[in-house]
Order: structure tokens, then sequence, then C-alpha cells
């Protein structure tokens, strides 16, 4: 009995040997293998199973699984289309009140300031959601948060329309900030962990270009209606667009393959939050969202005000159209997101800011030509120097990409929220030339601020 036993053993034992050499000669040989360059990508060699420390092992397997989507394949068409699935929604949403603006002073007798807050309390919320749904989504995922915020979202833009009350509209104008909070934080991780690094200045410049448009119709379809039918059937219809846009997002959307879920617990979340503060340049890139974003806001929060009134007396249906302005934003996202990638980010954001000042400074002028061609050039530079920065984010933060998503975000709608409201004051107080110092005084911030990056030594010798 103990022969064949000590020979079965011996069999085994050979068997598992041969296995293992295979299994290394299998693992050793995989880098020798032709694979398309990939820049920026550090290759990941696998080590000796002796030589892991136990505590690196997770991250040593994490490195080895990360599979990227690629540009030219249908998985890089299915994201792009679906995030701008989700851009266009959540802008047509948010923004969709500015044409109102001026009709819901006159409804609800209240000033510009007043008015404002449809938007600003929207915005403020979606600021607040962003601490939130940020790690949030680090836990339980990216894509079912995104997807659940879209069809919250737009259900409370439809039981807006039928609010009795201006403080029931700015109720559920809360609500949809607060859900829209889920989308604005997670898209940008979501493309920063998914898409190949040589191409996410691309994917996040088309992301943002769905944000355009999406800042675009929603301007444009109210800015029209509102001129035929109630505001109230304007925002149902808005609603009713933005449930079709969800559920395209929901359809074709890829799931996340290189998430990794990360603990909820506060201290977690804390260190978090610290580890980006101390970078030098992650605060840096929170400001730029600020007043890049705040400037944007108040320029198109009162534009309208000025246009209805002396000496231009237009009508509504043509402020409304004056969104197509926005059509220069689609193209300079993608096109200069893509161009950032091959010149570095340094040396393209200070402009896309300088193209700004140049816009703002033909809106002081009083022919209407000049003014329209002014908002066709803000809106060029805002929407190129915020996917420059946006993108940065996501090559800048190291660890918890979720978390310095969500502070960017956070930035970018406070500011939206703040500043909107407070350029009111400077409309009362000296009109279109007050809003032109206060918008001035912003830009020159971000100008500033895009100098300092630009000094700024990238991390780990990546071109940023």
């Amino acid at each position: 009995m103990g022969t064949p036993l000590g020979r079965e053993s011996y069999q085994t034992g050979r068997t598992i040997y041969w296995i293992e050499t295979l299994a290394s000669y299998m693992i050793f040989s995989l880098p020798a293998c032709p694979r398309p360059p990939r820049s920026d990508v550090k290759t990941a060699v696998a080590p000796l199973a002796h030589e892991v420390p136990p505590a690196a092992a997770d991250d040593v397997l994490t490195e080895l699984q990360e599979i990227y989507i690629e540009k030219g394949t249908p998985a890089f068409m299915r994201t792009v289309l679906a995030l701008f699935s989700g851009g266009f929604a959540t802008f047509a949403l948010l923004y969709c009140v500015q044409p109102m603006m001026p009709l819901l002073s006159n409804e609800y007798s209240i000033n510009a300031a007043q008015s404002s807050l449809i938007l600003s309390v929207a915005t403020g919320m979606l600021a607040f959601g962003l601490l939130i749904t940020g790690p949030i989504s680090d836990r339980v995922g990216r894509k079912p948060v995104m997807v659940a915020a879209l069809f919250a979202a737009a259900l409370c833009t439809i039981a807006s329309s039928m609010m009795p009350s201006w403080h029931g509209v700015l109720i559920m104008r809360a609500l949809i900030g607060l859900s829209l909070s889920g989308l604005a934080a997670v898209a940008m991780t979501y493309l920063s962990e998914e898409i190949h690094p040589q191409h996410i200045g691309l994917a996040m410049g088309l992301y943002i270009g769905g944000n355009a448009i999406g800042g675009m119709s929603g301007r444009l379809i109210t800015g029209v209606l509102i001129d035929f039918v109630s505001w109230h059937t304007a925002m149902m219809v808005i609603g009713g667009l933005a449930l079709i846009a969800a559920a395209v997002f929901w359809k074709i959307l890829p799931e996340s393959r290189n998430f990794r879920s990360r603990s909820l617990h506060p201290r977690s979340l804390l260190d978090g939050f610290t580890m980006h503060f101390r970078d030098a340049g992650l605060p840096l890139l929170f400001l730029e969202a600020f007043v890049l974003m705040g400037a944007f806001v108040t320029l198109f929060n009162y534009i309208g005000y000025r246009l209805l009134a002396e000496p231009y007396h237009m009508d509504q249906v043509f402020v409304g159209l004056l969104s197509v302005v926005y059509l220069s934003g689609i193209y300079s996202s993608a096109k200069i997101g893509s161009l950032a990638d091959k010149l570095g980010r340094r040396k393209v954001l200070w402009a896309t800011i300088a193209l700004m000042f140049a816009g703002l400074a033909l809106t002081m002028f009083t022919p209407l030509p000049l003014v329209i061609i002014g908002m066709l050039i803000f809106t060029f530079g805002f929407f190129a120097a915020h996917s420059v920065a946006s993108s940065w984010i996501g090559r800048r933060a190291l660890k918890a990409k979720g978390q310095a998503s969500s502070l960017y975000l956070f930035s970018y709608y406070a500011g939206s929220s703040i500043a909107g409201t407070a350029g009111g004051v400077f409309w009362h107080l000296a009109g279109w030339n007050g809003i032109g110092l206060f918008i001035g005084a912003l830009l020159l911030v971000a100008l500033l601020v895009a100098l300092k990056l630009a000094k700024l030594p990238p991390l780990g010798g990546v071109k940023a």
C-alpha cells in the first residue's frame, strides 16, 4: 500500500512543478509580446512571489489587471456617446432656466438677483452634493450612481413644472441640483479610470462638448418656447428630453473595469481630502474652477436683461436663439482638449483664459454684432479652459480620484452659485459696466492661477 501512495504523491508533485514552471514562463514572456505603444503608462513587470510584500500584493494585482479603453474601439465610442448624453442632460436641466429669469421677475414681482436663485439654488445644492456622491461612488461604483442621478433629476424637473408657488419651484430646483451631483461628481472620475491616458483629453473634451450642447439646447428650447407657451410647459419638455438622455446613458455606458471599491470610513475620507489639499497643484485647479465658472454664469445670467432693455429691445425668442454661441464651446472643448494632450495643459490653459478676456472686452461695446462675437469668443475660451483644467485633475490626483473630482466640481458649481447671484448686485449698481468689472476681476484671478500652474513641475515626470 505504501509504494503506490508514494508513487502517486511523487507524480502529483511533478505535475504541480511543471504547471508552476509553465505559468512562470508565460508570465515572464508577456512583456516581450508585441503591443501598441502606450505613452505615459508604466509597464507592469510581475515580480517573483517572494519579492512582493504582502501589503503590496493587492497593488501589483491592480496594476496588472487595469484594462484601458482605447480610442477607435466600439467601447470608446459607447463611452463618449454615453457621457455626451449625460453631459447634455446635466447642463440642459441646470441652465434651461436662464432665459426665463426676466419672465420670472415679472411673474413673481422679484428683482434680477432674486430671480437668479432659480439657478443658484440648484448649483449650490449640486456643489454640496458633490462632497457626498463622489465618496459614495468610490464605494458602490460609478455607473449605478450616475444612472440614478440622471433619472432622479429628470423626474424632479417634470415635478417642478407643476409647483404652484415660487418657493415650491426653488425646493424642486434644489432637489434637481442635489440629484445631478451624482453624475457631475463621477463622470470625470469614470473617464480618468477607464480611458487610456493618451486619449483622456479628447474623451473629456467630448464629455464637456455634451455639456455645451446641453446648455445651449436647454436655453434655446426654453427661450423659444416661453414666447409661445407657459414656462411650466417648457420645463416639462426639458424634463422629458432628459428622461430620454438618461435611458440612452443607462443602456450604452460600459461597466467599470478599473474601479476599485474604497472604504466609506470617515477617517479614510478625511485622509483623501487632506492628501489633495497638500498637493501643490490641485488646490489651484479647485480655485480655477470657481472663478472660471463664476465668470461664465454671471455673463449668461444677466446678458438677457441687457438685451431686453435699451437700446436693443430684443424679443425673448431672439435672446433665446443667442444660445447658439454654445456651438463654439462644443468645438473648443474637444479640439483644445486634444491639443492639451499633445502640447501639455500648462501651455494651453492660460491662453484659453486670455481668449475669455478678449470676448468680455467685445461685449462692453454697444453694437450688437460686437456683443454677439464677444459672447462667441468668451464661450469658446470658457469650455476650452474647463476641458483642460478638468482633465488635469485626473492626471494630478494619484489616489482617491473620486474625491478629487468632487472637490473640483464643488468649486466649479460653488462659483456658479455664489458669483452668479453676486453679479446681480453689480448689475443693479452699474448695469453692464458693473458686470464687466466683476467678470474681469474673476478672470484676472484665473489668469494668475493658470500662470502659477504652468510653473509647477509635473508629477513623476509625466507631461501634464
